[in-house]
């Protein structure tokens, strides 16, 4: 199986959620770190292992990314990182899958499923090798103990349930491994 890290200079998780029912705020993190084994002859036997830095939470504005940093969300004094392991990768087709996995966020560990795309497999011009892929999913904050909140006035609530994330990865092959022969 072929291991690849990924390239913290072209990976980006991003995330959204909903404001006062109205708009949508937008947020990343600091490139994560995390390993990918994958083989293009046998992506159903791929893994991956990701960390986010929660600390470097941002919405482009500090008042906001202090309170995400916060007790109230984050509580990144206590949880600093936020992990993606997954435990099965369900092929669509030749270049889509289910990647599912437990993903953990202040200490709570829930099962969630990403739709991926692979991009594709590129030599760089360095003689190395690349692979890139974008993924997708929604989660409820509240799963993870993410429970603050207000509500407003003309109905509904400050900040939604619901978080869109997206992660766009580029992993660099850093091993490959031949099976034993028989």
């Amino acid at each position: 199986m072929a291991v690849w890290n990924l390239d913290p200079a072209h990976t980006v998780a991003t995330f959204s959620a909903r404001h006062m029912m109205v708009t949508t705020v937008r947020g990343s993190f600091a490139p994560p770190s995390g390993t990918l084994e994958f083989d293009p002859e046998k992506p159903a036997l791929s893994s991956v292992e990701a960390t986010l830095d929660a600390t470097t939470v941002s919405t482009g504005l500090a008042d906001r990314d202090n309170h995400l940093k916060s007790p109230d969300f984050l509580d990144v004094a206590n949880y600093p990182t936020i992990t993606f392991k997954s435990t099965r990768v369900q092929l669509e087709d030749a270049d889509n899958a289910l990647v599912t996995g437990d993903l953990t966020i202040r200490g709570v560990t829930k099962q969630i499923t990403l739709k991926v795309e692979k991009l594709g497999i590129v030599n760089d011009p360095w003689g190395g090798r690349r692979v890139g892929f974008t993924a997708e999913t929604k989660i409820n904050r509240e799963d993870w103990g993410l429970t603050w909140n207000v509500a407003i006035e003309a109905g509904g609530v400050l900040v939604g349930k619901e978080i869109k994330l997206n992660i766009e990865a580029e992993a660099i092959l850093v091993q490959t491994t031949e099976a034993a022969p028989a």
